[in-house]
């Protein structure tokens, strides 16, 4: 798009290689992709192809189905999730990735609160991406008080910036707005459609963070670009979408019935109409979309 770079996460669509995958989002008009790190080496192919295809890697993003460990007492298990992290992040910085995404909490209800244990043990983290050149990028998710307490541990800190997932912000974080508080830090976006908290009593739980596309929810677009304006971002505008549908659900259905480059060109539309909306692309001046 002129005057603006689009990515999109690397979907696995059934049947379809990677390098098929890439050469769809090519086709589409994105120009950066992002996976999710699962095991050392588990990017290897992904960057191959991508750079034979010109497609940029724009981030890494760390597994987080054990990050809840940090802040726990179980300094097995605590050491057990952070060497995961640790071995996510040798891996970003060895394939010249420059950001490193990852969650600080995962699940629901009341946890632990968050202490400087925790924090040091991020700390580590924080550190060694310092050694490596590579910067750590804290998204919002469920567990508030454990971005807030980190961001505010590494408030000055140019290892550590922002990771904005708009639809998080709509279920997860009941459509707080997350960039008043971290907008000027942001590094990273994983943006996608979302139709908020679905309990009439407020409850969160995960089968709400649909990742739809742009326009099939209930976020407000227009305010989207302005906080993308405000906070003067000018990387990478990221779309973070997902297929399949969450247990128990339906909403995502319509996507499967579609081949992937039918959706991968639809998911490009929506991205286009998005950063149409944005009236200063920080230094380059205002978006325009050709059609």
């Amino acid at each position: 798009m002129w005057k603006q770079k689009l990515g999109i996460n690397y979907i696995h669509f059934p049947d379809t290689s990677g390098a098929d995958y890439l050469k769809m989002i090519k086709a589409a008009g994105f120009e950066a992709v992002f996976d999710t790190w699962c095991a050392p080496g588990s990017l290897d192919e992904l960057a191959r192809l991508a750079a034979e295809e010109g497609i940029i890697l724009q981030s890494v993003h760390a597994p987080f189905n054990k990050v809840d460990k940090l802040w726990k007492d179980d300094e097995a298990a605590a050491e057990e999730a952070l060497g995961e992290q640790l071995a996510c992040l040798e891996d970003t910085a060895r394939l010249g990735v420059p950001i490193m995404v990852t969650h600080v909490y995962i699940g629901f209800g009341k946890g632990p609160d968050p202490d400087e244990k925790g924090i040091a043990r991020y700390r580590r983290l924080v550190d060694r991406a310092g050694e490596l050149g590579v910067k750590i990028a804290f998204e919002n998710t469920e567990g508030e008080e454990y971005l807030m307490a980190l961001m505010d541990a590494f408030k000055d800190d140019d290892r550590v910036g922002f990771c904005w997932d708009t639809g998080h912000e709509l279920c997860y974080n009941r459509g707080r707005d997350m960039m008043a508080l971290y907008g000027d830090r942001l590094v990273a976006t994983h943006i996608n459609d979302n139709l908020g908290v679905s309990r009439f009593d407020g409850e969160i739980f995960w089968t709400d963070d649909l990742h739809l596309l742009p326009f099939d929810g209930i976020a407000d677009w227009d305010g989207v670009a302005a906080r993308l304006d405000a906070c003067g971002f000018s990387d990478i505008m990221c779309f973070e979408l997902t297929v399949g549908s969450k247990p128990g659900r339906h909403d995502n259905d319509l996507y499967k019935e579609m081949s992937p480059e039918k959706y991968l060109a639809e998911a490009y539309k929506r991205a286009c109409r998005v950063a149409a909306k944005r009236k200063v692309n920080s230094k380059k001046g205002p978006v325009r979309v050709l059609f």
